[in-house]
C-alpha cells in the first residue's frame, strides 16, 4: 500500500473560497438543490449524472446558443454519442462575448523583440478585417483554413477569423518538415494557407520560403496563400498571394459570428505521425467550448485579467488549449522562440517582465532547470505567479520539489495530463485540494477516468490501464477521412469494447490523486513485474553526468532485451564506474528485475516535435521492423537522432 507523500501546497481558505469551482458548487446548491461536502463527491456526481453535469456547464457559463435540444446526450455508445442535438453556437463568439476590457487581450514577445500588447479593441478590429479577407477569398462555413505559423498574434487572429465564419482551422509550426506538413494538411483539403516566411530559434532566423513553395505546390485544394512577413517578397506558386499585413486595413469590417451545429468541426489536430500518416483528429465547436469553459474556469481557475501563458508552438494541442484563457476573460501571453536561449533563465525572466500569473510548461523543461541547478527565485521577482502548469510527460517527484524549493513555496503546481485526442486534461488541477509530491491533484469533472487491471476491473492504489468509461463532449467527432470509424475504434476501443483506453499506465491513489508512469505500450514488463519508464528516468536523473536517457524493453527471437540509452552532458563520458552506480540506483529505487542489460551512450535521444520521447518507435526498430514504416523523420524534433538506432538494429 502506498504511503502518503510529502504535502507541498495547501490552498488557503480565501484561495479555495474565491475559486470559480467554489462558486459553481454554490450555484448548484441554489439552482439545483445539490449539496457536496467535498470535491470527490462533486466529481462522483459529475460522472454518475453525465447529462445533468454537462447541462449545468451550459447554463452556469451562460452559453449563447440558438435552437433547442431534446436531450443532452444520445443513447449511442462511444464513439458515436451525440451531444445537444438541435442547437447551434460559435466558439469565437464566446471569446468576445464580454465586450471590450481595459486589460490587454494579448501580450507577446519573440527572442529579439520587446514585450508588446494588443488591446481587445485592436484584436477585434484585426479579426474582423481578416475575416472580411477570408470571406472575399471564398471561404465559407465548412471550408478549411490552415496555418504554417510561428507562435505570434497572426496565428491567433487567423484562427479567430476562421472560426467566426464557421470554417475549420488546423495549424503546424514552421519547424515542421515539408512532408510532415503535407501529410497533415493534404488530408483535410484546405482552401487557404497562411504561412510565416521565417521564424526564430536559439538566436537564429530560419527562412521558410522554400518550404512554403513546396507545401503550396503539393496541396492541390489550395486557392490562396497569405504570407506573414515584415518585408514584401515573392514566393513563386500558382496561388493568389497576399501579405498578412495587407489584409488588416479594412476599417469598416464588422466582426460577426456564424453559429454552427454543436457537432460542427472546430479544428483538426493530429497524432504524432512518427509511425505513419498522422491521424486527423477532428473536434466539435460545442464539445470544445463546453470542455474549455469547464477546465479553464473550474480546474485552472483563470480569472478576468489574469495573464495566462503556456510555452507551446502552433503544432501542439496546448496552443489550441491556451486560446481558452479568453473564455475566462484572461490575457493571452505568447512567446516565440527557444525556452533555453540565451540560457535556461529566459522563461523565468519573462515571467517577471510580463507579470505572468499562470505559467505553463513541460515536465522536460522543469527537469532541465533542476538538472542545471537553477534557482529562479533568487534572481527574479516571481511574485505574480499564481500557478505553474506542467504536462507533456510525467513530472518526477524531484521536479515537484524543485518548484517549491527554487521557484516559490506558495505557487499552485498543477501537473496535468490529457492530449490532442480531447484537447484538454483528463486529470489536473483542483483549486480546493492540496498538492502532494509526485501526484496530479485529481480527476477532472465529467471525466469518468479509472485504472483497469488486466481483467478490466477498476482498481484503487494499484497500477492499471487508464480508461474513460463514459463519453466526454470534447472526444473527437471523427478522424478526418475515417468514414467507417475503423482508425478511431482501433485507436481507443480495441482493448475494452465501448470503453476508451488511452494508453497510459496510471495509479489512482487512496487520496484520489493520480500518478502516471508513462505510456502503457512502453511499459517495462519484466519477470511479470510492470513499472513505467518514468520510474527508471527518476533513478537516472540522480546523476549529473547524464543530459537525457531512454529505456526500452522488447523481445526478439524469444530473447528479452532491456537496454538503457543515455545522452551524456558535454565533456562527460560513460565510465564503468558510472554504469555500475546507475545500475545500483535502479536496483535500489525500482527493482532488481529492471536493471538494464546494457547502458549505452548515444549522441542524442529522439523526440517527436511535440516533445515526447520516442520509446515505442525505437523499440519497434530494435525488434527488426522496417524503420521507414516505423518512423516519419519529418514528424521528429531531431530526426538525425533516430539514425543511431537504425544503425544499431542493422548490426544485429
Amino acid at each position: 500500500m502506498s504511503e502518503q507523500p510529502k504535502l507541498l501546497w495547501q490552498p488557503s481558505a480565501d484561495f479555495a473560497n474565491s475559486s470559480t469551482l467554489n462558486k459553481y458548487k454554490k450555484w448548484l446548491s441554489s439552482t439545483r438543490n445539490l449539496e457536496f461536502d467535498s470535491y470527490q463527491e462533486l466529481w462522483q456526481w459529475s460522472v454518475d449524472y453525465v447529462d445533468e453535469f454537462w447541462e449545468s456547464i451550459l447554463q452556469f457559463f451562460e452559453v449563447d446558443y440558438s435552437g433547442t435540444y431534446d436531450s443532452v446526450l444520445s443513447n449511442d455508445p462511444m464513439p458515436h454519442a451525440k451531444w445537444f442535438e438541435g442547437i447551434s453556437l460559435n466558439y469565437a463568439e464566446h471569446l468576445f462575448s464580454k465586450g471590450e476590457s481595459v486589460v490587454p487581450a494579448i501580450i507577446y514577445k519573440t527572442e529579439d523583440s520587446k514585450i508588446q500588447e494588443i488591446s481587445w479593441k485592436e484584436l477585434r478590429a484585426r479579426v474582423a478585417s481578416f475575416r472580411s479577407f477570408l470571406k472575399e477569398s471564398g471561404v465559407e462555413m465548412g471550408d478549411t483554413v490552415v496555418g504554417y505559423l510561428a507562435n505570434t498574434p497572426e496565428a491567433n487572429i487567423a484562427f479567430l477569423a476562421t472560426n467566426s465564419l464557421g470554417a475549420i482551422w488546423s495549424s503546424c509550426s514552421p519547424d515542421f518538415g515539408i512532408n510532415s506538413v503535407v501529410d497533415r494538411f493534404s488530408q483535410i483539403k484546405p482552401k487557404v494557407l497562411i504561412a510565416s516566411a521565417e521564424y526564430q530559434y536559439n538566436g537564429k532566423t530560419f527562412s521558410r520560403e522554400n518550404e512554403i513553395k513546396a507545401i503550396a505546390d503539393a496541396i492541390p485544394s489550395l486557392e490562396q496563400l497569405v504570407i506573414v512577413s515584415k518585408k514584401k517578397l515573392h514566393i513563386p506558386t500558382n496561388l493568389t498571394t497576399t501579405l498578412f499585413s495587407a489584409t488588416l486595413h479594412d476599417k469598416h469590417a464588422h466582426l460577426q459570428f456564424q453559429k454552427v451545429p454543436f457537432d460542427h468541426p472546430i479544428w483538426v489536430l493530429y497524432s504524432s505521425g512518427t509511425t505513419g500518416i498522422p491521424k486527423a483528429i477532428t473536434h466539435s465547436h460545442g464539445g470544445i467550448l463546453l470542455e474549455h469553459l469547464k477546465y479553464i474556469n473550474l480546474h485552472a481557475d483563470f480569472k478576468p485579467g489574469d495573464r495566462c501563458f503556456w510555452f507551446t508552438t502552433t503544432g501542439w494541442m496546448m496552443w489550441n488549449y491556451i486560446q481558452a484563457s479568453w473564455l475566462a476573460r484572461g490575457t493571452l501571453v505568447l512567446y516565440d522562440g527557444s525556452p533555453a536561449y540565451p540560457d535556461m533563465n529566459v522563461m523565468w525572466k519573462f515571467i517577471q517582465d510580463a507579470r505572468i500569473n499562470h505559467f505553463g510548461t513541460s515536465a522536460g523543461f522543469i527537469s532541465a532547470c533542476l538538472k542545471d541547478d537553477l534557482h529562479p527565485a533568487e534572481k527574479y521577482n516571481l511574485s505574480s505567479l499564481i500557478s505553474i502548469g506542467s504536462t507533456g510527460s510525467p513530472l518526477s517527484p524531484e521536479g515537484f520539489d524543485w518548484i517549491y524549493e527554487s521557484v516559490s513555496e506558495n505557487v499552485w503546481l498543477t501537473s496535468i495530463s490529457g492530449g490532442s485526442d480531447v484537447c484538454t486534461a483528463f486529470v489536473g488541477g483542483v483549486p480546493v485540494w492540496p498538492v502532494y509530491e509526485g501526484e496530479i491533484q485529481g480527476r477532472a469533472l465529467g471525466c469518468d477516468l479509472q485504472a483497469f487491471d488486466p481483467e478490466g476491473n477498476a482498481v484503487i492504489d494499484e497500477v492499471g490501464e487508464m480508461v474513460i468509461c463514459k463519453p466526454m463532449p470534447s472526444m473527437p467527432i471523427y478522424f478526418w477521412g475515417d468514414k467507417d470509424f475503423a482508425k478511431y475504434l482501433d485507436s481507443y476501443f480495441n482493448m475494452y469494447p465501448g470503453i476508451w483506453r488511452h494508453g497510459d499506465w496510471i495509479k489512482i491513489t487512496k487520496r484520489n490523486g493520480i500518478i502516471i508512469y508513462g505510456r502503457s505500450d512502453s511499459t517495462l514488463n519484466r519477470g511479470g513485474v510492470r513499472i513505467g519508464t518514468s520510474e527508471i528516468y527518476r533513478a537516472v536523473n540522480q546523476f549529473d553526468d547524464y543530459a537525457d536517457s531512454m529505456i526500452v524493453f522488447y523481445e526478439a527471437n524469444g530473447v528479452e532485451h532491456m537496454p538503457l540509452f543515455v545522452q551524456m552532458k558535454p565533456g562527460k563520458e560513460l565510465t564503468e564506474s558510472l554504469i555500475e552506480e546507475t545500475k545500483k540506483a535502479i536496483r535500489k529505487n525500482c527493482s532488481p528485475r529492471h536493471v538494464p542489460d546494457q547502458i549505452i551512450s548515444v549522441p542524442e535521444i529522439p523526440y517527436t516535435i511535440s516533445g515526447k520521447k520516442m520509446e515505442t518507435p525505437v523499440k519497434r526498430i530494435l525488434m527488426g521492423q522496417d524503420p521507414t514504416k516505423v518512423v516519419n523523420k519529418g514528424a521528429m524534433k531531431n530526426p538525425e537522432a533516430i539514425d543511431y538506432f537504425i544503425d544499431l538494429a542493422s548490426e544485429k
